[in-house]
């Protein structure tokens, strides 16, 4: 229990209120930017799934060879979406939690516009023919130190409210979120350091790239998720987290498990024998965290069923907590040596991993954050929740696809390549049909996401229904809202938050 001295609800809800007006411009610029760049990744990932099966597709123009267009597919989705999703939720959470409103909301602002310049710069690097060529890490090389500078200035200040926060309990979400901020830098200078400032041979350059992948994925990815959710599924099912015993086994277990975790990618590589196991075995142990965290998760929003299929918020919460799960299991099956790994390796089925990592997973906790926040940063609410309907059902079917089209016609393809008595090209005719299903898919999920690129844009324009009545998915019978006790979005009436 918090040993600050003790508010009264109205004093409660004012700070609310003044926290959520320190940092509506910079959330709002993060999410719509945001979305903008998840726009583009969406176009550039129909592009580069087409040119699998089609060639020929869009040929005549040498800025969008699958070369080019499929770099800056992943990238987009990394940089531009994930990343400045991640900023929102970081910077809006911490403030929340540590109880103290944004006073730097313009340099974080002014943060955010150089890192967009530095996304920019590195997609238009990629598509004219300036990548690296080091997958996730594409960017050409004067782009990576923009980025880490704008990082700084807009993370600092969450650190610093951090310290100065009244004493207390610190949240299993304020532990998600304190490891990213302060694993990213680590894993990001380091692997930039060592392949641009001081390059080796290109074999281990390999290597610090695929653990590069692997730790971007699980160290920072996966903790602002859950940090996220950790926070939304006790805060609008009013329940206390379910086990704070299963929050930790999930906390450390990622902590000690992921940074071991990549260099399986370089199996049959001329490097010491024990790396590529350690990495299989690390991602094979990852099932740990990510079920000990979905099951604490899960339970904690089942705790109150008529909220969860009421609130969007957790909808897409839970959607891609299952994704977590899913993710876990998917890491087991793809990733043991003596069996898949070979089978994997070279194939679709790697970027099907990443797919339901990035976006079955940690896209639809973003989600649900943004259905969230934004209301109470635009002191709107959403229009209308059959667009919100719209976007989450074609999200799910459409992400559904890409992951099972992409994992298996990666063990076809895979299938075809090790039948040494067989032409290559067995390996892409294994693999069409797959590959003309993911870009099916990738058409759905634009389609699903169109709805959430409107409703975001009419909430940041303001034009959003003046109510305190939430946006709901389902009739709600119940006298307690599905947001918690903060349903009156125009009185900022939230009381105390639950434990987290």
């Amino acid at each position: 229990m918090s040993s600050a001295t003790p508010t009264t609800p109205e004093q409660d809800a004012l700070l609310r209120a003044g926290i959520d007006r320190s940092l509506r411009h910079p959330v709002m610029f993060f999410l719509t930017s945001g979305a903008a760049w998840l726009a583009v990744s969406i176009v550039l990932g129909i592009m580069a799934s087409a040119k699998v099966h089609s060639p020929e597709f869009m040929s005549g123009c040498s800025l969008l060879t699958y070369g080019r267009v499929f770099p800056a597919h992943i990238n987009a989705l990394i940089y531009g979406w994930g990343f400045q999703a991640a900023f929102a939720v970081i910077i809006w959470l911490m403030a929340r939690l540590s109880r103290k409103e944004c006073t730097a909301a313009g340099i974080i602002l002014a943060a955010g516009h150089v890192w967009n310049l530095g996304v920019a710069m590195g997609v238009v690097g990629i598509l004219t023919g300036f990548s690296t060529g080091m997958p996730w890490m594409e960017f050409p090389a004067f782009a990576w130190p923009v980025l880490l500078i704008s990082y700084f200035a807009i993370v600092i200040w969450s650190f610093i409210q951090f310290r100065v926060q009244p004493e207390g309990h610190v949240y299993i979400s304020q532990w998600y979120i304190l490891a990213a901020m302060i694993w990213f830098p680590w894993i990001f200078i380091t692997a930039n350091t060592l392949l641009h400032c001081l390059p080796g041979h290109p074999l281990m350059a390999s290597g610090i790239n695929a653990w590069y992948k692997s730790a971007l994925m699980f160290l920072f990815f996966t903790p602002v998720a859950l940090g996220s959710a950790y926070y939304l599924a006790p805060k609008v099912t009013g329940r206390p987290v379910y086990s704070y015993s299963l929050a930790k086994l999930g906390f450390w277990s990622l902590a000690i498990i992921a940074p071991w975790a990549g260099m399986q990618k370089l199996t049959g590589a001329p490097i010491p024998y024990f790396m590529p196991y350690l990495g299989a075995a690390a991602t094979v142990l990852l099932f740990i965290p990510a079920i000990a965290s979905a099951i604490n998760i899960l339970r904690t929003m089942m705790s109150s069923p008529e909220t969860l299929a009421a609130s969007p918020a957790l909808r897409f919460t839970a959607a891609g907590i299952g994704g977590l799960a899913l993710l876990g299991f998917s890491g087991v099956l793809l990733n043991l040596p003596d069996s898949t790994l070979p089978l994997t390796q070279f194939s679709l089925s790697g970027y099907g991993f990443e797919i339901l990592a990035l976006y079955g997973f940690f896209s639809f906790v973003m989600f649900g954050a943004v259905y969230f926040i934004v209301p109470r940063v635009t002191r709107r609410e959403w229009l209308s929740r059959r667009l919100i309907k719209i976007h989450f059902l074609f999200s799910v079917y459409g992400i559904i696809a890409i992951v099972l089209f992409a994992i298996l016609g990666g063990f076809e393809q895979g299938i075809g390549q090790e039948d040494w008595k067989q032409p290559w090209q067995s390996a892409a005719d294994r693999a069409f049909p797959y590959a003309v299903g993911t870009t099916l898919a990738w058409c759905v999920i634009l389609f699903a996401n169109v709805f959430f690129f409107i409703h975001l844009a009419l909430m940041w324009l303001r034009l959003g229904r003046r109510s305190s009545h939430p946006t709901l998915l389902a009739i709600h019978h119940s006298t307690v809202s599905p947001h918690g006790e903060e349903g009156d979005i125009d009185n900022a009436g939230p009381g105390s938050m639950p434990a987290h």
